[in-house]
């Protein structure tokens, strides 16, 4: 395993990869080990790639992911990154999507499980009625997240 933090905006971002790919990106900073290896080809490459995202350059990620969830959570998390930059739509709109239109608490369950924030785009889930919900790094870091995608969409 190898970690590396990234200093962003909104806080310090704990990045964490196997060999196989990202099983970490998040605020939670008391999922740090100590002793963990910072030289991984794939960290560098995230890192450069949230660097570049936070810079306002970069719109879309291209990095190896590594989770292991439940069959449901693989669907949801694969359906959040069909939502594109700048855009949001609501846990109904990913129920929908999965064609199980009455999974919402569960779509809401699976989002707020995801381990890759920003790069599986959780912040991206809204409620029906626009309302900003939940979000693991705090309400505060999905307003900023959206607003600042907003300011740098280029279509």
């Amino acid at each position: 395993m190898y970690q590396t933090t990234l200093e962003t905006p909104i806080g310090a971002l704990l990045i964490q990869a196997t060999d196989h790919g990202l099983c970490y990106v998040g605020f939670d900073m008391s999922r740090a080990q100590s002793g963990l290896s910072c030289n991984n080809d794939l960290l560098n490459q995230a890192l450069y790639q949230l660097q570049q995202y936070f810079d306002g350059t970069r719109q879309a990620f291209d990095v190896a992911i590594d989770v292991a969830g439940t069959d449901f959570q693989n669907q949801v998390w694969n359906a959040l990154m069909t939502i594109g930059y700048a855009t949001t739509c609501s846990y109904g709109d990913i129920a929908k999507l999965l064609n199980n239109p009455n999974a919402v608490r569960a779509v809401g369950a699976a989002n707020g499980k995801n381990p890759i924030s920003i790069i599986v785009p959780c912040h991206r889930v809204i409620g029906s009625n626009g309302t900003l919900t939940g979000y693991a790094g705090g309400v505060d870091k999905k307003q900023w997240l959206l607003a600042f995608e907003q300011a740098h969409y280029d279509d």
